[in-house]
């Protein structure tokens, strides 16, 4: 069977949280990425959106892979809070970019840092959150005459179903379950199907 990736919290939609420190405007935004190329796509239009800003510093945590950047900051004072901000708040898969608005007033090294952390872990902890569960793929294949009883166990069970292929004796469908869940499913769809019911696990 495949090992699967841990669980994980990310962000169940987009999210801002804006600020306003000593007269400079901080726009952070939040979103849920899969990819690298999602968190960077997400920055190219921030950038597009706010075309006039004076910074857009930003950072994202995919599972072990991590980015962030200053965008003309003082070296480690925008991007690593926003990433230490996100691993603050236990979230993954997830990019964070803080727009700023310079204001005419110098924050300093420690308030830079307080301000763009601040304004990430503000935005990240009024997020909606969402767990991710990975669930294990599986082949299941029924006789005919067991399909009422394959399409009852789908509704009791929490699986998703791929597209069925009909064979000469019955149908093939592909299911996704929860990991605890795979030996409970096979064996009620056995004792549904009088054991005519083949479970296989996906490569």
């Amino acid at each position: 069977m495949t090992e699967l990736p841990p669980p994980f919290t990310t962000l169940a939609a987009a999210h801002r949280h804006d600020a306003v420190i000593e007269n400079s405007e901080f726009l952070a935004f939040a979103e849920r990425a899969d990819t690298p190329e999602a968190a960077l796509a997400q920055l190219a239009t921030l950038r597009t959106r706010y075309p006039d800003a004076t910074h857009h510093c930003w950072a994202y945590r995919i599972g072990p892979a991590y980015r962030f950047g200053d965008d003309g900051e003082p070296g480690g004072t925008a991007g690593a809070p926003i990433l230490r901000a996100i691993e603050g708040q236990g979230v993954d898969h997830v990019m964070v970019v803080v727009v700023r608005y310079y204001g005419g007033v110098k924050l300093g090294t420690g308030g830079l840092v307080r301000a763009y952390g601040g304004t990430a872990a503000e935005c990240l902890r009024t997020a909606p959150r969402l767990e991710v569960r990975p669930r294990q793929a599986l082949q299941v294949s029924v006789p005919f005459e067991h399909l009422s009883g394959l399409y009852h166990l789908l509704g009791q069970w929490d699986t998703q179903r791929g597209e069925e292929t009909y064979t000469a004796t019955g149908v093939t469908l592909p299911v996704k379950v929860y990991p605890e869940d795979v030996d409970g499913f096979g064996a009620a769809l056995r004792d549904a199907t009088r054991g005519s019911a083949v479970v296989d696990s996906e490569p």
